[in-house]
């Protein structure tokens, strides 16, 4: 018995050697030609990106949406290859097919978040909101540059050089606010003044402050419009247009000049104040 378990045995190693060396050069080919199809398609890929960047630079293609196509063509000609390879090495089409179909529909599920944020990258490189360079705020409190507008998110840059990344779901549905787009930008800022100032006289003064700022712009015409009756001061409002690079620095310009020029014509610029009156008890 023992010598017909040991003869069985044997017998079945020696089919499992021979077939190893009958695939043995399947395998080898087959693994060898899988290792060529992705060094050569991974060649293509790079030199297709190469093509299809410089055609969208010839086109003058928007620097965000070159930046999503090209992302978009790398992943599709990447996913492409894999399963070329993996056809290669033997595993079936078909039933590749159909676990990409179910892990998909499961990842589709886990990752909805996901695929919303993608669907608001494509509205938002479709409807043009914003664009890299632009400052923007949404009405989530989120503020700042566009720096990139990727796939899923968008990364924006405060003035305090920090880093926001914003998922793209969210931005495509909400309100935003774009400084930058119309080329121009206009100050909006109050300076209150004595309510026994002769308000004639005050706005004169800043109208001629405005008119000696060298980035004021005189069309459309500035404007110092008395806005409100505060609890202790008539409040002014300074209305001037400027380009987006010097809107910051005419905005602080045009505060301190105001402001030492209402102080030289008399005219007092009040601040919030309030009268104590302390009653004694007398026995």
């Amino acid at each position: 018995m023992d010598n017909l378990k040991l003869n069985g045995m044997e017998q079945h190693w020696n089919d499992f050697l021979s077939s190893a060396i009958s695939w043995a050069p399947r395998i080898i080919t087959a693994i060898i030609s899988a290792l060529l199809i992705y060094i050569i398609g991974a060649w293509i890929i790079k030199f297709i990106n190469r093509v299809a960047a410089k055609t969208f630079e010839k086109r003058h293609m928007e620097i965000s949406l070159q930046r999503f196509l090209l992302n978009l063509i790398n992943w599709g000609l990447n996913i492409l290859l894999f399963i070329i390879v993996v056809t290669q090495l033997g595993v079936q089409t078909s039933a590749f097919v159909a676990i990409i179909g179910a892990a998909g529909l499961a990842v589709g599920l886990a990752l909805q978040g996901s695929l919303a944020n993608f669907a608001g990258g494509v509205l938002i490189l479709l409807l043009k909101p914003f664009k890299i360079g632009d400052y923007i705020s949404a009405d989530s409190g989120v503020s700042g540059t566009v720096q990139e507008i990727d796939i899923f998110n968008t990364k924006l840059t405060t003035p305090q050089n920090q880093l926001i990344v914003v998922p793209n779901g969210e931005l495509s549905n909400s309100s935003i606010t774009n400084y930058t787009n119309l080329g121009t930008r206009r100050t909006w800022f109050d300076i209150g003044v004595s309510y026994s100032a002769n308000l004639g006289q005050a706005k004169d003064v800043l109208l001629e402050v405005i008119s000696k700022n060298e980035y004021a712009f005189k069309d459309p015409a500035p404007q110092v419009v008395v806005t409100s009756l505060g609890d202790s001061a008539v409040n002014l409002s300074i209305r001037v247009t400027t380009s987006n690079e010097h809107f910051w620095t005419m905005n602080e310009q045009l505060i301190i000049d105001c402001k030492e020029a209402l102080d030289s014509a008399g005219i007092e610029i009040p601040f919030p104040q309030q009268d104590v009156y302390v009653r004694q008890n007398t026995p």
